[in-house]
């Protein structure tokens, strides 16, 4: 009855050649390095010849030492299945299963089928393992076997479990680490190496003196291993552990997005979890795991500090509007609701301290705490977003979206926020495309703008008077002179220079935009800096660099998008002479003096309203990278001093990030990288910052500077 199929249908050897089960997705960095995985079962294939003889050796030796001479059932152990396992229901007998009868139930998971289940199941597996056998070649079940079989933890394959417990690839498998795996199959949660390391050991020593037994090892070699204590190298890579998370799950949802416009062939789409993609991306190891290290050492000093400030407060007061409507879109909140439970009943429900872990910058703590005051808790943390980008290429080398992706989900490097000074640089790129002079000076007088309900812009130093150039305002963050280029340039003119830049969201058309009231988010603020170390071209952030199939075939290939010239290379160059200033002379001059670089260096600071938002967006001749720290909502601020600033927030990030980078042999040589300015865009951008009066003015300089009388008289004639 089970031959026939009464118990369901029996793969034949042609289907069983064809067998496929579920393989991982693999993200890989641009240095080759396994970033993490998709998968519904973690498991991912490899070839036999890929795998160490002892290996295969230890599997043989322990699970089935006639593996070589039978035709898929030993008939010895058969015997003993029949008797124990079938006519006494004996199942923890055990013994009688060969290698390609495990394969089998790899392949096909036992069913149910009442009181007839045991007999069922084993006639099935005993037909298929035949089967097997017709089908493949001895090496080839053993490979089948190693990439099908479980080693607990939701880890299929010998690859995915090396990497697991060894990080390591199989075929550098030392022979006590093949023992130690083999070992686990006879109980993977029993025999887990990280759960119960001295059962793990006392069974890798049993398939050591199997080895033994069966001439695999000699004994000299054999009792030397088992003397070994256990050594792993333990990693799991979690959807929220490892390089990278928030990364991962951007990539994620733009893989499920590609998937859903590129179907196969056949006319099904690719499945991320299921089909085995090899998915390679721009991201650099050493880059991401500094730029995480950088921000994990700033942001738990600032939290400290916060922490210190508002001591048993709240930055968001007295009332508990803000947290239950922050309780409204958790699952609790949600599951509960469904149960049928009103609005009072839900919060006295969430009001009952229960035991939990919260995530602190000294380590996981155990509280007991209710679901409302966990709620509160959180939102006093402080965070941050890092966007290290390849200026040339656009390739992204380093993205960290928040300062723990486990308990924090918020993406800050793609969510938007106020951009602070950090916007100035784009309203003078449009300036100086709409031909205004970088050495004309613009009074720094307070004005009142009827036309606006009567706004007066307020410098954050609170000095007026004298008159500033382009590069003295931008160096010192002068917030009435950023007003006046953005009304002369015109607010609309501004818009769409942004836009072009690739700011998609909507900018208020107002003059406080020249303050940066407008929302953006860290990537596009990246990518439109790339504006001045590209010629006034700009180029889009690259982080998927190919796709391809389990069997190697190419299904996408990323490149960068550069725009057309959107300013004169001249003017991209200018404004990079004169961010210089900014960290030379400016709000950034800590780099200098307390981070101490020496090489060059350019950027712009931003701060938001009552310091809720510190922005830093520096770049070397190589690198643009931004930073950003705030709360996740804009009321969570410091009560006092200036640590929400740019300078003080967003900077050091920045500056142990490049630190980190130049430490390493690898990419000092980049320290010593120019901008390379030509001679003439210095000279024209090289005038005083800041004059008490006109008649200060140097005009024997300025009319040396080449093209000076060429570019008045367009002007004039513009």
């Amino acid at each position: 009855m089970v031959y026939i199929g009464i118990f369901g249908h029996l793969s034949s050897v042609e289907e069983l050649q064809n067998s496929q089960n579920y393989l991982s997705s693999e993200v890989y960095s641009s240095d080759h390095v396994l970033l993490g995985k998709y998968y519904l079962q973690n498991r991912t294939n490899v070839h036999y010849n890929d795998l160490p003889e002892h290996l295969s050796e230890a599997l043989v030796a322990t699970e089935d030492v006639r593996f070589y001479v039978h035709k898929g059932i030993d008939k010895r152990s058969a015997l003993r299945v029949v008797f124990k396992s079938i006519l006494l229901q004996n199942k923890s007998s055990g013994g009688g299963s060969t290698i390609h009868q495990q394969l089998a139930k790899n392949l096909f998971p036992r069913k149910q089928h009442s009181v007839l289940t045991m007999p069922v199941n084993k006639f099935r597996e005993m037909i298929l393992a035949v089967r097997l056998d017709k089908a493949f070649t001895k090496k080839d079940i053993l490979e089948l076997y190693l990439n099908t079989v479980s080693f607990g933890e939701n880890t299929y394959g010998i690859e995915t479990a090396s990497h697991r417990f060894f990080n390591k690839l199989p075929k550098n498998l030392k022979i006590e680490e093949s023992a130690l795996l083999v070992g686990m199959l006879k109980g993977t949660n029993t025999y887990n190496p990280r759960l119960n390391p001295e059962r793990s050991r006392t069974r890798r020593n049993l398939v050591l003196s199997q080895m033994l037994k069966y001439d695999y090892l000699n004994k000299n070699t054999a009792d030397s291993l088992c003397s070994l204590p256990l050594e792993l190298d333990y990693i799991n890579l979690s959807h929220n552990e490892g390089l990278a998370p928030y990364f991962r799950e951007h990539l994620r949802m733009t893989l499920l997005e590609w998937a859903r416009n590129n179907p196969k062939t056949d006319g099904n789409q690719y499945n991320i979890y299921t089909d085995g993609l090899k998915i390679y991306t721009t991201i650099n190891t050493d880059l991401q795991k500094y730029a995480e290290e950088a921000m994990k050492t700033q942001m738990a000093h600032l939290q400290a500090i916060f922490d210190q400030q508002w001591k048993n407060k709240t930055p968001f007061g007295k009332s508990s509007s803000f947290i239950i409507h922050t309780l409204e879109n958790t699952k609790q909140y949600k599951s509960l609701k469904q149960k049928g439970l009103s609005r009072e009943e839900i919060i006295q429900e969430l009001n009952v301290p229960k035991k939990m872990k919260i995530f602190t910058w000294q380590g996981m703590k155990e509280v007991e705490m209710s679901p409302y005051d966990s709620v509160a808790y959180y939102q006093r943390f402080l965070h941050s977003g890092i966007l290290s980008m390849e200026a040339k290429t656009g390739y992204i080398r380093a993205w960290v979206g928040g300062i723990n992706s486990e308990y924090f989900k918020y993406d800050h490097v793609i969510s938007k926020r106020q951009a602070g000074s950090t916007f100035k640089p784009i309203i003078y790129s449009a300036a100086l495309k709409n031909g205004h002079d970088p050495c004309s000076y613009i009074p720094n007088d307070s004005v009142t703008y009827s036309a606006y309900n009567n706004w007066t812009p307020k410098n954050s130093h609170g000095g007026y008077g004298g008159y500033y150039s382009m590069k003295g305002a931008l160096t010192h963050s002068v917030n009435t002179i950023s007003v006046k280029l953005l009304k002369e340039t015109g607010i609309n003119e501004v818009i769409e220079f942004s836009k072009q830049l690739g700011i998609k969201g909507e900018l208020p058309e107002v003059l406080s935009l020249a303050l940066g009231t407008g929302e953006v988010s860290l990537r596009e603020m990246v990518q439109a800096y790339s504006i001045f170390l590209n010629e006034g071209k700009v180029v889009e952030p690259v982080f998927l660099r190919r796709i391809e199939d389990k069997f190697g075939n190419v299904l996408y290939e990323g490149e960068p998008v550069i725009s057309a010239p959107l300013i004169d290379p001249h003017d991209a160059l200018a404004m990079i002479e004169m961010m210089k200033g900014v960290v030379d002379n400016g709000t950034a001059s800590s780099l200098r003096s307390v981070y101490g670089f020496d090489n060059e260096l350019a950027g712009k600071t931003g701060t938001t309203q009552n310091n809720t938002d510190g922005w830093f967006i520096g770049y070397t001749p190589v690198l643009i990278t931004g930073v950003w720290v705030g709360g996740d909502y804009p009321i969570v601020r410091f009560r006092y001093g200036g640590y929400g600033q740019g300078a003080s927030a967003a900077l050091p990030i920045w500056a142990r990030y490049m630190q980190k980078i130049y430490r390493n042999p690898l990419y000092k040589y980049s320290k010593n990288l120019s901008f390379q300015i030509p001679e003439e865009v210095i000279e024209e951008v090289d005038c005083e910052d800041y004059l008490e009066s006109l008649r200060d003015r140097s005009w024997r300089r300025k009319l040396k500077r080449p093209g000076f009388f060429q570019k008045l008289f367009n002007k004039k004639k513009h």
